[in-house]
């Protein structure tokens, strides 16, 4: 029976082998997924175009040796500097690392435990990135609201890529499992070098002089800072920017983003994304094409309920309107009003032969003989009461009339004026003259006697005879 190794036995083994063959290397790479815990340690990785490593850098190893007179370097290479490379190191700068290769046992995977860290000159097109970042941002060219929707499953699609790259290839290939079917271009370019961004514009500028497409796609594979530059280029992103055509970039891996991918309208993360983003899958157009046609079924049926529940109630309508169901009604109501009207004959009939019996007794009762005679005693009765009563009222009203010519005889205004009164009347205000303050020097009076009246001017009390005139 061949061995069973515990997995802890085999790591161990592996690890072993690793170290025995690889005790010192020198790797060169992209630094990716740099993390800075508190312990000092660093931790990042080593990319290209095609792999990773994984990269451990502890905090003994960041600083080299300290010098007497101050500053530091490094045992392996003698080299001296101010600063350890461990505080500026960052994503997208490009190094080289020597160390040992070892196995992380509770991962199970391999790793390099650096010892000495250089830059190799990527510094400077991370610094280039950032600040052409910064100067697209303050124009405008990563704004959101600019940025367009993609046209809903694209029936023509205009690709800016390598022709022979594996880029375009997945792409296709993607494409054709995807979606309704479309029509794509392929426009050719260089995608990496000095001439690329060139060609990328001028490929942009002619798939949009086509006027064919309803989308453009900027695709490429995955590399290093370097090889991803082009897309990193001003002449780039201005065209980017200045399509008409909603623009689509998938280039590199997931963790690569370029300029070029914060102008375009939508980034994707690879090529293949970028074909995943144009077009649904076919399995989830199949589930919706069934949703859809459920949901249609559903609302077939509940439609057809819906009428089969009116045709009912219109079908009763017009059984209660059809003209023999109107005239069985009519002759139901003639019938039942015929009842009722011999009914009301009857009892009419019967109430009136009631009320004349009654009528005939009470002028029986109210006009015979003894009924006159009781009358004609009533009146008579009536007859002299009514003579005396006159005669009262004829004394009482001309006793009242006596007291009331009494009475006027003693308001009348003129009875005291005939036994020497006067009324004087002020001029000046229309009112009876009462108290001798009410009157001033110069006032006219009016002065009513008995028999005329007299006009008279109020003087000052100075010994003068008054003045008069008689009207």
């Amino acid at each position: 029976m061949p061995h069973v190794f515990e997995v802890s036995e085999l790591t161990r083994s592996v690890r072993d082998v690793i170290e025995s063959e690889f005790p010192f290397v020198w790797v060169r790479g992209q630094v990716v997924n740099l993390s800075r815990p508190g312990s000092g340690h660093l931790y990042f990785s080593l990319r290209d175009a095609e792999a990773s490593l994984a990269v451990v850098w502890f905090r003994g190893a960041q600083g080299g040796k300290a010098l007497a007179g101050g500053g530091r370097y490094d045992p392996l290479t003698g080299e001296v500097y101010e600063t350890s490379l461990a505080e500026s190191l960052a994503d997208g700068m490009e190094v080289r690392v020597a160390g040992r290769l070892t196995v992380y046992a509770p991962r199970g995977a391999y790793q390099l435990v650096a010892e000495l860290v250089q830059e190799v000159g990527e510094g400077r097109l991370w610094q280039e990135f950032e600040a052409l970042k910064k100067d697209l941002a303050a124009k405008g060219y990563f704004d959101q609201g600019r940025k367009r929707a993609l046209p809903r499953h694209p029936t023509r699609v205009a690709v800016v890529t390598a022709p022979t790259g594996a880029a375009v290839r997945d792409f296709i290939r993607i494409g054709r499992e995807r979606g309704h079917g479309a029509a794509v271009r392929v426009y050719p370019t260089l995608v990496q070098g000095d001439a690329a961004p060139v060609g990328i514009v001028r490929a942009m500028l002619r798939a949009v002089a086509d006027d064919w497409a309803e989308v453009v796609v900027l695709i490429r594979g995955g590399g290093s800072l370097e090889d991803l530059w082009a897309f990193n280029t001003v002449e780039v992103a201005k065209a980017i920017f200045a399509s008409p055509l909603p623009v689509v970039t998938g280039v590199g891996h997931e963790v690569d983003v370029t300029i070029a991918d914060m102008v375009a309208d939508v980034r994707a993360a690879t090529p293949s994304h970028a074909a995943q983003l144009l077009w649904p899958e076919r399995a989830m157009l199949a589930q919706r094409l069934d949703d859809v046609e459920m949901a249609m079924g559903r609302a077939a049926s509940r439609l057809l309920a819906a009428r089969e529940r009116e045709l009912a109630v219109l079908a009763r309508g017009l059984a209660w309107l059809s003209p023999a169901r109107r005239l069985e009604r009519l002759e139901a109501g003639l019938a039942s009003a015929a009842g009722r009207l011999s009914r009301a004959g009857e009892g009419w009939l019967g109430g009136l032969s009631r009320g004349l019996e009654q009528t005939a007794g009470r002028l029986s009762r109210r006009f015979g003989p003894q009924s006159l005679e009781a009358r004609r005693e009533a009146l008579s009765r009536r007859a002299a009461a009514l003579e005396n009563a006159w005669k009262m009222f004829e004394a009482d009203r001309e006793h009242r009339l006596a007291l009331a010519a009494a009475r006027l005889a003693g308001l009348d205004p003129k009875a005291p004026l005939a036994r020497g009164y006067s009324l004087t009347t002020l001029a000046r205000t229309g009112k009876f003259l009462r108290r001798a303050g009410d009157a001033r020097p110069g006032d006219k009076l009016d002065i009513m006697v008995y028999e005329g009246r007299v006009r008279a001017e109020v003087v000052p009390d100075d010994g003068a005879p008054p003045s008069g005139e008689t009207a």
